[in-house]
């Protein structure tokens, strides 16, 4: 698979809100089916990621083995990504997923919010904070606490 940037080199952060929207969509593309260099292409090189409850990672051979490691697990990944806000180099999004589990079988889905600290019109820091579960089953606030 050829590896499409996110952004030629050279281009700087996205300076509007619909440019900021054209890079969401772009990165949802990536997710289906994965691209993995392409995405690991759209981070810098030295690229902080806090993601949900995975310890703090840094550096793009970090983030390849993390979306390699996801793209084993998640199968047939369908993902919706909304921009919501950008202020100065900082965007941020919210995303809804799907895909069954490579273990199981089991039909999963989330939902999550990410934020984006763009440098050189790459993505230097990212964020998210999500929350994933069997795709036929309802949690309540207790079963999320627990």
């Amino acid at each position: 698979m050829s590896v499409q940037p996110l952004r030629k080199e050279g281009d700087q952060n996205p300076r509007t809100a619909e440019e900021a929207k054209a890079l969401v969509k772009q990165v949802e593309s990536l997710f289906m089916p994965w691209n993995i260099d392409a995405l690991v292409a759209g981070f810098t090189d030295d690229c902080i990621v806090r993601f949900g409850t995975v310890p703090e990672f840094r550096g793009r051979d970090a983030l390849r083995a993390f979306f390699t490691a996801r793209s084993g697990k998640q199968k047939g990944y369908r993902l919706k990504k909304s921009f919501r806000a950008m202020v100065n180099e900082t965007i941020t999004n919210v995303w809804e997923g799907e895909w069954r589990d490579a273990e199981t079988g089991a039909a999963m889905r989330g939902f999550g919010v990410e934020v984006w600290i763009m440098r050189d019109g790459k993505i230097a820091v990212w964020e998210g904070a999500f929350n994933t579960g069997r795709a036929d089953q309802t949690n309540s606030v207790a079963d999320l606490l627990r």
